[in-house]
């Protein structure tokens, strides 16, 4: 997502790319506000001019992911009209440390960090804007698509790696003196998670190679886009539910990795849009 924003403009962006892809800058994308849900328009943090050719940035961003250890953060901002139009937003890359932001971090349920951030007239140059001003929803829309496709080929692996670990379970725990692996049961439920497992990564390939494809029609990149999230919103939560079971009581607790991994899963389902709103998406029913 980072370097999908950064190289969409901006005075500084040549430097901040080569940092970014150096490891040696940190940056979060500010998007989410409490009211949005998951409709990327809605945004009432406002950006107004600052006499020249500046803004100041005024407003609140909820769950920002990575905010608490970011350099650089980018935040949408209304420019212009209001609150859920798609025309007036403009996306600022500002120092994290700039006077007037506050940043309140939290741990997510995954054991990562994100945070809300607060905008108190934090000044952005002209330098700062990403994109084109007023059109900032083909960036925001661009980066998000570029993350959701990115969580969905970590929640593929995640979930063949859990299946993986299940299965080495079920060889060597026994019940009545007879390895686990030998019910047949048990190895039904084996095959459809590996089912479960093979769609999701053949629809991350299939959102994935939409994203690169430049001939991509708008519509069709967003209905694979979509179609992605919903199989692994589901199946990530079939998968891991049936590995913590078939794993035990042991599979509840923090000694064994597939409770992390299924936490995981669960966030990336709600990350950028949880199954059923993307299934609304593809259905064209969202308000």
């Amino acid at each position: 997502m980072g370097g999908e924003l950064l190289k969409r403009g901006g005075a500084a962006r040549h430097g901040r790319l080569a940092r970014l892809a150096a490891g040696e800058l940190q940056l979060a994308f500010a998007f989410a506000e409490r009211q949005s849900r998951f409709d990327l328009a809605d945004v009432e943090t406002r950006a107004e001019p600052d006499g020249g050719e500046g803004y100041r940035l005024t407003g609140t961003k909820s769950v920002v992911f990575n905010a608490p250890a970011a350099d650089v953060i980018a935040v949408s901002a209304r420019t212009a009209g209001e609150s859920r139009d798609r025309a007036g937003l403009t996306v600022f890359a500002v120092d994290a440390n700039a006077p007037g932001i506050d940043v309140r971090g939290y741990p997510t349920m995954d054991g990562g960090r994100a945070g809300e951030v607060a905008l108190d007239g934090v000044r952005a140059g002209p330098g700062d804007v990403l994109g084109r001003p007023g059109e900032g929803i083909a960036v925001v829309e661009g980066a998000v698509n570029a993350g959701i496709v990115g969580a969905c080929a970590e929640a593929a692996g995640i979930m063949t790696r859990m299946h993986r670990d299940t299965i080495e379970y079920l060889k060597h725990r026994e019940q009545f003196g007879t390895a686990l692996s030998r019910f047949q049961a048990l190895q039904h439920r084996l095959v459809d998670m590996y089912m479960a497992c093979e769609l999701s990564r053949s629809m991350a390939y299939m959102a994935a190679v939409r994203l690169a494809d430049p001939r991509t029609e708008e519509e069709e990149l967003r209905r694979a886009i979509a179609a992605a999230k919903v199989q692994i919103g589901r199946a990530g939560r079939f998968v891991g539910e049936n590995a913590i079971q078939l794993h035990g009581g042991m599979g509840m607790t923090d000694e064994m990795p597939v409770s992390h991994y299924f936490k995981r899963l669960i966030l990336i389902d709600s990350q950028f849009g949880s199954a059923d709103h993307h299934l609304r998406e593809m259905a064209g029913t969202n308000p």
